[in-house]
């Protein structure tokens, strides 16, 4: 096991190198708070207590640094782990600003939620535990809109090949296993589960009706709808459920309406453009692929070397070789120019010269 890890060592910080600065920022962000809750309660100070969160309290700044504060080296190596992820797959095709903005939607959304359920809990149980012995920080909330964005932007990547798991299952799967370890008793709370559960929703939202890139705002592409995310016997249900839930919300102005352009400009021939149903990561892929292929051109072209001075006298050699015309080694003078032309009218090469047969007596 020691053997592996100085190689283990070598790829982290090779990987990490060759990160943007807010990916670095948010890693050293999250050893530096580890590292400091040792001697402090970090979880506490800066963690979601949905107690603390609301008025008259009001910890406002806790929806910005739950994201950050881990207690455990494992909760510490899924954090990076994630943010590193997010860097590698994501930042290329949003770019680093807009990674850091879903970081910070994502995170202040999913704290707020949370706060807001444990909130409803305590109203309908009257149990105090849920508003003061509830911390809500960690990786969970960005895990979960991570998830929920590469299923957007490479859902139909197989990540295991027996069973058959492609990477549009993960959100929901990385939900079943939190389950499973709260039920197994693995975990104290079930802030993990509610954590990631909100993360992956709110990541859909922002993906779905607010991000913007170069063909407009959001995702109405079907292979990215609510129902997407469900088993094919229940997509219809939730289809329709996730529909009226639409309709509802556009009347009070909170999402926007869908809406089907179709352009006719086209000179030749009539297209029609359904930014509605086109899937909207089909420009990401290209971009990514288009980035990928120059990379692939440069290496091409710094690794391929200059002819060297040998091989050019030799194609000099070569070509004068073929210009000179084929003498033989007797004569000294060109033949003279043969008016004989071929049937076509166009007059035969002067350097071959046709003569009579002697003849024999």
């Amino acid at each position: 096991m020691n053997r592996y890890l100085p190689v283990a060592r070598q790829h982290f910080l090779s990987a990490l190198a060759s990160t943007s600065v807010v990916v670095k920022s948010i890693c050293a962000t999250v050893i530096l708070l580890y590292l400091l809750s040792w001697p402090a309660n970090t979880p506490y100070l800066l963690g979601i207590t949905p107690g603390f969160l609301f008025p008259p309290n009001f910890w406002i700044w806790t929806l910005l640094t739950h994201a950050v504060v881990e207690q455990h080296i494992l909760g510490v190596a899924v954090n990076i782990a994630t943010v590193m992820v997010a860097g590698r797959l994501l930042e290329p095709l949003w770019g680093a600003l807009e990674l850091l903005i879903f970081f910070a939607v994502v995170n202040v959304a999913a704290g707020l939620l949370s706060g807001l359920s444990y909130l409803l809990t305590y109203a309908a149980t009257f149990d105090l535990d849920y508003l003061f012995a509830v911390r809500v920080y960690g990786a969970p909330a960005f895990l979960g809109g991570v998830l929920v964005a590469l299923k957007q932007t490479a859902g139909d990547t197989t990540v295991l090949r027996v069973p058959q798991v492609r990477l549009k299952a993960a959100p929901a799967l990385a939900l079943l296993a939190i389950a499973v370890l709260r039920l197994a008793g693995m975990l104290d709370t079930s802030a993990p589960l509610a954590a990631c559960g909100y993360g992956a929703l709110s990541g859909w939202v922002y993906l779905r009706f607010y991000q913007r890139h170069s063909r407009g705002r959001g995702d109405m592409s079907d292979h990215f709808a609510f129902a997407s995310f469900f088993p094919e016997a229940l997509q219809p249900a939730v289809g329709f459920a996730a529909g009226l839930v639409h309709a509802a919300l556009v009347k009070i102005k909170v999402c926007r309406k869908m809406v089907k352009r179709y352009d006719v400009g086209a000179p030749s021939s009539i297209t029609i453009s359904l930014p509605g149903t086109d899937p909207q990561d089909a420009e990401r892929r290209r971009q990514l692929a288009l980035k990928a292929l120059n990379e692939r051109l440069k290496r091409v072209e710094d690794q391929s070397a200059w002819p060297s001075m040998e091989d050019e006298e030799d194609d000099e050699d070569e070509e004068m070789r073929t210009d000179t015309p084929l003498l033989s080694s007797r004569e000294t003078l060109p033949p003279a120019p043969s008016t004989t032309q071929n049937p076509t009218g166009q007059q035969e090469s002067s350097i071959i010269s046709f003569e009579d047969a002697p003849t024999h007596s």
